[in-house]
């Protein structure tokens, strides 16, 4: 346990790394409400982990949707040619 409280106030006493990357901090303002968001630097490798594969899959069917839409628009639009 003294380890333990001895680690901790270590860390208190060299307080924040400065090369270490800082939170994005977002204020919202409103007439009866202020929230503020922070979001933490690492959440962008975290979600393009986690989201990225199925927004690739979605694109893929979307390009795949417009180009067969294309190619019909195109053979209708030019009867006999």
């Amino acid at each position: 346990m003294s380890q333990r409280k001895d680690s901790y106030r270590a860390a208190l006493q060299r307080g924040q790394d400065v090369s270490a990357p800082q939170p994005t901090v977002t204020t919202l303002h409103s007439r009866y409400l202020r929230v503020t968001v922070e979001v933490d630097p690492d959440l962008r490798g975290d979600l393009t982990r986690c989201v990225g594969r199925p927004v690739a899959s979605v694109l893929l069917a979307g390009t795949t949707v417009l180009r067969t839409l294309a190619v019909i628009a195109g053979r209708v639009s030019r009867p006999g040619g």
